[in-house]
């Protein structure tokens, strides 16, 4: 057998964890010169090797590029127009201040998904320091309840940006990601609020005031849009996606001419990008309509947002292009001539292996995204299908979602966002913060391991 792929392999992640943890390089330089450097070890013809690399680039830009954008134009709107505020005080209206630790992390789910993590914990902070001010208890446990829901959905369900990329390089219909995403991370979020609740009684700590700073007043209710309006944005694009899923699944097996038309319009409907687009054009006009913004202003608002969104983008495209090198160098014959193709006895395995890459790649470099972006293209590379798993090869993304969450220490910037905003200790943070998403990620593989086995959705 051939084992130079596996090598090449092994050389473009040493490179990109090398250049990541040791040289402190920024994450798309790291990906793009590992594409470079494996594409250059791969066969081909010698003019094609850099070539390709930008080719691929382009690829993936192309299939996601858009969704992003548009992700990152909803969630600057939902946080500037107070769409976000009051989608989390419906929660809490709902499930009264009792059960305010589930309002914070049902808030914190639902808002993860447009919405980037950190955007999302500096939003909902705010609301659990004011809620122990009112209590005077359970601190731990509502920062630890806005960190489980937001940080389920973060790696869970498009289109954050790293269950959007492996849904695109692993060949996953978005809307079925969105459905089982969903599906694995309610349980999961479920169970992550009794862990919360067990680390309360566990560590009795402060909520220190910020040093020199104020702490923000909400705004007056008069002055947040209505929840329909707030939560357009969010429900829209799930609902015409996973619309357009289940329309196709249906059509499919039948051969109804309706149906076939029915599949058609949701087809269109249901694209993931013209979806983003109306979400993005209607959290625009919320907050136009709320903050009275020019058109001017309303440019500013969304270019800021875009170089946010931007960086994200070339992170993704450089894990697709490091992937696509990868296919190029024959790692899928090679992982193939291994563990052969036919699969119901390597399936559990091959989860077990994409959540243990996960947790590696999180564990070296700290961010899930880029964690998510690498293993999935490691995985695609290999050549890894449903006939190899014995289930539908959603479940093997949801298990490079677990694994993205484990091993989150000093080197995250959720790390320091937590500490910060929390204003915890490092030690502190450790102790809740790290322990609680390693709890978040096993849990999430178990049910993963779960659904794979008993709903394989083949």
């Amino acid at each position: 057998m051939d084992y130079y792929p596996l090598i090449v392999l092994l050389i473009g992640l040493v490179t990109v964890i090398g250049m990541i943890l040791v040289l402190r390089v920024n994450a798309f330089l790291a990906l793009i010169t590992a594409a470079i450097l494996v594409s250059l070890l791969s066969p081909g013809e010698m003019a094609d090797k850099i070539e390709r690399v930008a080719e691929a680039f382009g690829s993936t830009v192309g299939k996601i590029g858009i969704v992003i954008a548009m992700a990152a134009i909803i969630g600057k709107c939902l946080m500037d127009s107070g769409a976000a505020d009051r989608i989390v005080r419906a929660f809490l209206g709902v499930l009264g201040e009792k059960r305010a630790a589930a309002a914070l992390m049902g808030s914190g789910f639902v808002l993860s998904v447009p919405v980037f993590f950190d955007t999302v914990f500096y939003l909902l902070v705010p609301l659990a320091r004011s809620l122990f001010r009112r209590t005077n208890k359970n601190y731990v446990l509502y920062l630890t309840a806005i960190a489980t829901g937001g940080a389920i959905t973060h790696t869970l369900v498009p289109p954050t940006p790293g269950p959007l990329v492996m849904a695109d390089t692993l060949g996953i219909d978005i809307g079925l990601m969105i459905m089982i995403g969903t599906m694995i991370g309610l349980p999961t979020a479920v169970v992550g609020l009794l862990i919360c609740k067990v680390m309360n009684r566990m560590l009795e700590l402060p909520m220190r005031p910020y040093a020199g700073e104020p702490e923000p007043e909400p705004l007056a209710d008069d002055q947040l849009p209505g929840l329909w309006m707030s939560l357009m944005p969010v429900l829209l694009p799930v609902v015409m996606i996973s619309a357009n899923t289940v329309t196709k699944m249906f059509a499919e097996k039948s051969a109804d001419p309706t149906l076939a038309k029915a599949a058609e319009v949701t087809a269109l409907l249901g694209n993931p990008n013209l979806a983003l687009l109306l979400s993005a054009v209607i959290a625009m006009y919320v907050l136009v309509r709320q903050r009275g913004l020019t058109l001017k202003q309303l440019a500013k608002t969304t270019e800021v947002a875009l170089m946010s969104g931007g960086v994200i983008i070339l992170i993704t495209a450089g894990g697709g292009a490091f992937g696509a090198m990868l296919r190029q160098s024959g790692v899928k014959e090679a992982i193939e001539g291994l563990v052969g193709t036919e699969g119901q006895n390597v399936g559990m395995l091959m989860l077990l292996l994409a959540f243990g890459i996960a947790t590696v790649m999180k564990i070296a470099q700290g961010s899930g995204t880029v964690s998510m972006i690498t293993t999935s293209s490691i995985m695609a590379s290999m050549g890894v299908s449903s006939a190899m798993l014995g289930c539908n090869v959603v479940y093997l993304a949801t298990a490079i979602g677990a694994g993205s969450l484990t091993g989150s220490w000093m080197n995250d910037s959720g790390f320091w966002i937590f500490a910060r905003m929390g204003n915890l200790t490092e030690v502190e943070a450790l102790k809740t913060w790290t322990i609680l998403l390693a709890l978040l990620g096993v849990t999430a593989l178990g049910f993963t391991l779960l659904a794979a086995r008993f709903l394989p959705l083949l």
